[in-house]
């Protein structure tokens, strides 16, 4: 699953880097604190609604990473769920300092 995984959190991120109908992009989102990941494998917004450009990115990102995950859980015969989790443990292990994560209690965190 982790070679799988890998190549999700790739694909995710170039569909987060690639060309969108608004300015702002991943890198900046989290950058900015606006966005940041979550325990589930998706990204979030940290202070809600965040607007209408960060609602649409983390739309956007998210659609891509569960399309990831779904093909990855159908290729293992593991629940997406549990794809999903995987992820979201890499993910926040590889976010930056200074960047957000959410707590399994459910708290934004800078790292």
């Amino acid at each position: 699953i982790k070679r799988f995984l890998t190549l999700a959190l790739t694909l995710a991120a170039l569909t987060a880097a690639a060309p969108a109908a608004f300015a702002l992009d991943l890198t900046e989102a989290k950058a900015q604190g606006l966005v940041g990941e979550q325990t589930d494998g998706l990204l979030g917004i940290v202070t809600p609604p965040g607007g209408a450009e960060v609602q649409a990115l983390v739309r956007e990102v998210n659609d891509g990473r569960m399309e990831s995950y779904r093909d990855i859980a159908a290729k293992q015969g593991a629940p997406v769920q549990s794809v999903q989790n995987l992820a979201g443990k890499t993910l926040i292990d590889k976010t930056p300092s200074g960047q957000y994560v959410l707590s399994p209690s459910g708290q934004w965190l800078r790292k």
